[in-house]
């Protein structure tokens, strides 16, 4: 069994921007050699989500950002805003609905998603951020190998 660590960076401009990091797991994992296992994908932050969907323009620019809104809206007097001094009350609330790790399981290599499933991170800040992923691979090498 090994565990290895990655870690991805990308920018954000903030307000529900979703990223489809998918391909970079996939990469991350193809370059591991490990055959059989788990990845767990985790947002640093308490800003930021990590989930699937299916990664097509009806959900990513408009249905995920309508839902949410109607949950967590920006602008709304949080508390949270009057204790920090800030405006990002709903970032908070809306990543803590979402949550900020996923587990995936992989076989031979393939992360096991569906068809139309990727993985994605929601920037819910209300401003650009730097944002950092952690990539933790967890398997077996194959032993065909």
């Amino acid at each position: 069994m090994e565990i290895l660590t990655h870690e991805i960076y990308f920018k954000t401009n903030g307000f529900t921007e979703i990223h489809n990091i998918t391909p970079q797991i996939q990469e991350i994992l193809t370059e591991s050699g490990l055959a059989d296992g788990q990845v767990l994908v985790s947002a640093v932050g308490s800003t930021g989500g990590m989930t699937t969907l299916e990664y097509e323009p009806g959900l990513v620019n408009h249905d995920v950002k309508e839902v949410l809104d109607k949950i967590a809206p920006y602008g709304k007097d949080y508390v949270h805003n009057r204790t920090w001094g800030d405006d990002n009350g709903s970032a908070h609330l809306r990543s803590a609905l979402v949550g900020t790790s996923y587990v995936c399981p992989f076989v031979k290599g393939h992360l096991l998603l569906g068809t139309w499933q990727q993985i994605v991170f929601i920037e819910f800040d209300t401003r650009p951020r730097d944002r950092r992923v952690i990539v933790q691979l967890m398997g077996m090498v194959s032993r065909n190998t």
